[in-house]
């Protein structure tokens, strides 16, 4: 009887350990709760949350919903003071900043106006500064806000595709963004998260010279799990990825999930949580996600395993960098916890196991793998010859990858030249030195090509070894390039306004600027030779708003427009109110 309550107490004493072991993969988060209020005054629903997929980045906040409306009012979320205001034609668009007393930031962006008093010191300071858009400190003691305090309408302004209140909580100090549902916003959620697909790469080999194997996920018994059950690859080194999305309750929107951790055999392996992530690093999604996969129109794939170029916290790899070994004569039984910030959780289960007779095979392929052009992660990977030459630093890369490169001269114009493929992502900018043929110091732009977008940098003279009449440009993808003149100036086109016109009966004045390059430097406009302010919302159009500014009377109004090389058009008109 002893024998028997002491063997029970040692198999209690070791589940307890594993619990134990499992729940403290990832350390418990000790955010307060309930400290912050919502931040609008709407129905409490979410279309997009932290942590979810976007090109080359993660989505760093809540996406509130505004009842598909703008102007709701936008509520400061706890007590503290507005630190910051923002105002950018694209990303946040207007957004305020509010530091709190617990060491938080909150931000609350696509705004519309601020409350009176904020919007007219920000008036004030865009006048001072002769800028439309400014990233401003504002003093401490300036304005002070209560909890629930309104701070501005929401709206649509900056890289937003409709109405809604972007919402972030950053850590003050780190700037470090943290996931807000881990706070206990009121947002109910008793759904666990949807699994779709499973996808097993073969590691002897980049994860870019290969198509992962799809397995679709089916649920049988509360679990995810593949067909077939057991799994055969022909390599001894394997990882893996899911497509999962996750869902509130009583809403069918697809959002991102909050974890996932990875068991062979039991043991806990490695796994990734997405908290606490900074802006300069949220372009390693392109490390987390199989981004060939995703270039060619696909789903997202999100890694179970570290890349060996990610150089980020997303994972943890305690016990490993989730690259399984099945050299051996067994199967692994591998499990996958998938969770979503609620703690509701979905398990994806299967087997397995080498192909013992197709190891060899693949071990002969990849010796011959990595021979010529080959560029590796934690390396500075160079290319040149007599016509061009570039460098991807080294943090540059997450994976190795065979380069490709290739020229084409056309009838007319300059050589263009092929730089690799758009399947392989670069984690940030590196230069790319061409040899002009004919060159026009300060007239040089360089144009990068791929899948109908183009984009266009100054490129500045420098000299390559000892030679002249090279231009350098930096981008970060790869992509076809091209070295050209621009001497063609911008083009000022007034949208429903002509000069000498009568305009008591307008509400506003509004410009369309293009240029051939795509890019306008500056714009600067003046009434009766004072700096007036436009906006530039989504860097579409160029609008002021009829304000004391211009009172009425004669008056003439200056438009100044430069593009990237210094190619300048100026126009003036003439009008009455």
């Amino acid at each position: 009887m002893l024998k028997n309550i002491r063997f029970l107490f040692f198999i209690s004493f070791l589940l307890l350990n594993i619990f134990r072991s499992t729940a403290q993969f990832f350390n418990a988060k000790t955010y307060p709760q309930n400290y912050f209020l919502y931040p609008v005054e709407a129905g409490k629903s979410l279309s997009a949350n932290f942590g979810e997929l976007r090109s080359n980045h993660y989505h760093m906040g809540l996406d509130c919903r505004t009842d598909q409306v703008q102007n709701k009012k936008v509520l400061a979320a706890a007590v503290g003071y507005i630190a910051k205001v923002k105002i950018e034609p694209w990303g946040f668009g207007r957004a305020i900043y509010i530091n709190h007393p617990n060491g938080l930031t909150t931000l609350y962006a696509h705004l519309n106006d601020f409350y009176p008093e904020l919007e007219d010191y920000i008036k004030e300071q865009q006048y001072k500064l002769e800028s439309w858009a400014v990233y401003l400190d504002i003093p401490e003691n300036l304005f002070p806000v209560t909890k629930g305090k309104f701070i501005a309408y929401s709206g649509n302004t900056g890289g937003s595709q409709g109405p809604h209140l972007h919402f972030e909580i950053r850590d003050t100090k780190t700037e470090k963004v943290l996931n807000p549902l881990l706070f206990g916003f009121p947002i109910p959620d008793n759904v666990p998260p949807d699994v779709y697909r499973l996808a097993v790469y073969d590691r002897c080999v980049s994860t870019y010279e290969q198509s992962p194997k799809i397995y679709t996920l089916k649920k049988v018994n509360g679990k995810y799990v593949t067909t077939p059950s057991l799994i055969t690859m022909n390599t001894n080194k394997v990882s893996f990825g899911i497509t999962a999305t996750d869902r509130y309750t009583g809403s069918s929107n697809r959002n991102g999930i909050y974890e996932t951790v990875l068991y062979d055999n039991d043991k806990a392996v490695t796994g990734f949580q997405l908290d606490s992530i900074g802006y300069d690093e949220t372009r390693y999604l392109n490390a987390h996600i199989d981004y060939s996969y995703r270039s060619k129109g696909r789903s997202y794939i999100q890694h179970l395993s570290k890349l060996p170029g990610f150089n980020n916290s997303l994972y943890n790899t305690a016990n490993g960098d989730g690259v399984i070994d099945i050299d051996d004569d067994s199967a692994h039984t591998i499990k996958l916890e998938v969770k979503d910030a609620n703690g509701n959780t979905s398990i994806v289960e299967f087997e397995i196991k080498s192909g013992k007779a197709f190891v060899e095979e693949q071990k002969a392929d990849s010796a011959t793998y990595f021979q010529t052009m080959s560029f590796h992660p934690g390396f500075i990977n160079l290319f040149e010859n007599s016509k061009l030459s570039f460098y991807i630093p080294q943090n540059g890369l997450y994976d190795s990858i065979q380069f490709t490169y290739s020229e084409t001269t056309p009838a007319f114009g300059n050589t263009i030249f092929q730089l690799h493929n758009t399947s392989v992502p670069i984690h940030g900018y590196f230069p790319i030195s061409i040899k002009a043929t004919t060159s026009l110091p300060e007239k040089m732009v360089m144009r990068r090509s791929a899948n109908g977008k183009t984009d266009y940098k100054k490129a500045e003279p420098v000299t390559h070894g000892n030679e002249t009449g090279w231009y350098r440009a930096s981008f970060r993808e790869f992509g076809t390039y091209q070295l050209l003149t621009d001497t063609e100036p911008p083009v000022i086109t007034p949208i429903g306004f002509r000069d000498g016109m009568n305009c008591s009966k307008l509400r506003r004045l509004v410009f369309a600027v293009k240029d051939n390059t795509e890019e306008i430097e500056n714009f600067t406009a003046t009434l009766n030779g004072n700096w007036l302010r436009f906006s530039n919302d989504k860097g579409s159009r160029f609008i002021y708003e009829f304000d004391e500014k211009c009172p009425a009377g004669e008056h003439e109004l200056k438009i100044i427009a430069e593009d990237q090389v210094g190619n300048i058009t100026e126009k003036v008109y003439r009008f009455t109110r």
